[in-house]
């Protein structure tokens, strides 16, 4: 009879509910991903700035409560505000079809629904991945980190394409539906883990700010966690920069419509699923700091792809897609060692307050990116502001690989005490 043989990972049946899980939510907001930047410029027939507006408000929770969710996640369960997470974005992505069909879907609308589901990513997304590292062990993150990015990557793959079909057939709106229902599966699917979570260490509860101070301590005194947070920010700065112009280049300067963007957003997510699938084997051969900076010059030449990419519908889907697949491989390979090592270095005991105040100095100033994006696209034209957006990139990412200290790590590292990374 035949038989297939599990190995790793896949023989940890918790890990597969929660791999699971996180693969539907995941193909769900690749869905999103794609509908609702098309609902705000399709249906609402929004301007460069407004584009602007919108991403920087999506990502404004990451600035105003990433610390706070780190002392939250120390101090309870993982898997109660995971799953939190999951009902929160279900219940807020329903307002823009019921929007839609009732007549008053607007801006302001779109705004509040990104906040709301964001905020909700900010808590359960950092729960997520300290949840991660307590399940399987800090030895196998890189394994488990390509397992998730892998399946990311599946949805990347398929999703879109899902979703311009949706667009094309039966408006944005109803894509953003499938969505919502990916959450209420995810979050059913979290009940069914069986695994108890370690007990919250018993220790004297101080005030909130000053451990978030402690998760401040340690980001910056840690010379590794500095370092990637500080070119992580600035790779996010310019990722929400081209957030706030990609979707207006390809509709107004390419008229590319729903099916052909989702076909092109297919077609460039199998780069990250070359990635994922490589990841573990290149990070052993070449190391783990090297494939965080090659990441980011895969990245910065893709953003440098968009702005040269030519007339004709045909041909600017193929280069759309080329442009979209390179950067889906080097943000991959960046994000699957890179989580990978900040998680490695970090105690237990700090582990979500690291985690959210990772996110906090790499994601909060996102917003100003996006309003800088969308000032760029106005003042330059939106192909003007992609070469000034490839350019600066290309500069960082010449930074990360000769000058950055990750440069250097050839392994993950190993830290056992709290005392190792510098904070009391």
């Amino acid at each position: 009879m035949f038989r297939i043989r599990l190995n790793g990972l896949w023989r940890n049946p918790d890990f597969v509910r929660l791999w699971l899980a996180q693969g539907i939510s995941d193909f769900g907001s690749y869905i999103s991903h794609l509908a609702l930047p098309l609902t705000a410029a399709v249906l609402l027939h929004a301007s460069p700035m407004q584009m602007g507006v919108l991403s920087a408000i999506e990502v404004l929770p990451f600035a105003l409560f990433s610390l706070h969710a780190g002392v939250l996640i120390d101090r309870n369960r993982r898997m109660p505000l995971m799953m939190l997470r999951d009902i929160l974005c279900a219940l807020s992505l329903l307002v823009v079809p019921i929007a839609a069909w009732g007549g008053w879907l607007s801006m302001p609308v779109l705004c509040v629904v990104g906040f709301l589901c964001l905020s909700g990513e900010v808590v359960g997304g950092s729960a997520h991945q300290s949840y991660v590292a307590n399940l399987i062990g800090k030895d196998r993150l890189v394994e488990a980190h390509s397992k998730f990015m892998a399946t990311a990557s599946t949805a990347q793959i398929s999703a879109p394409g899902l979703a311009g079909m949706l667009i094309h057939w039966f408006t944005a709106p109803v894509a953003i539906l499938f969505n919502a229902v990916s959450f209420v599966v995810s979050a059913l699917i979290l009940r069914t883990i069986r695994a108890v979570e370690p007990p919250i260490e018993a220790r004297r509860r101080e005030s909130v700010w000053r451990e978030i101070k402690a998760g401040l301590r340690l980001v910056w005194d840690t010379p590794l966690l500095r370092a990637l947070a500080v070119q992580t920010c600035l790779w996010q700065l310019l990722n929400y920069m081209l957030a706030a112009v990609l979707v207006l280049f390809a509709v107004r300067e390419l008229k590319l419509d729903a099916a052909h963007m989702g076909l092109s957003y297919m077609l460039g997510g199998l780069g990250s699923m070359l990635a994922a699938l490589s990841a573990e084997r290149l990070g052993g051969r070449f190391g783990v700091g090297p494939m965080v900076g090659w990441g980011f010059v895969a990245t910065a030449a893709s953003w440098l792809g968009f702005g040269f990419i030519p007339g004709g519908v045909a041909t600017s889907m193929l280069w759309f897609s080329l442009c979209q697949c390179l950067f889906s491989f080097g943000a991959t390979m960046f994000s699957i060692h890179y989580l990978a090592t900040r998680a490695a270095v970090t105690p237990d005991v700090l582990l979500g307050r690291m985690i959210a105040t990772m996110r906090f100095f790499t994601v909060a100033p996102a917003p100003l990116g996006a309003l800088a994006g969308g000032a760029l696209a106005t003042a330059l034209g939106l192909r003007g502001a992609l070469y000034v957006i490839g350019g600066l990139a290309a500069m960082l990412a010449w930074y990360v690989v000769k000058r950055s200290p990750a440069r250097l790590l050839r392994v993950l590292p190993r830290r056992h005490e709290e005392g190792a990374v510098g904070v009391g």
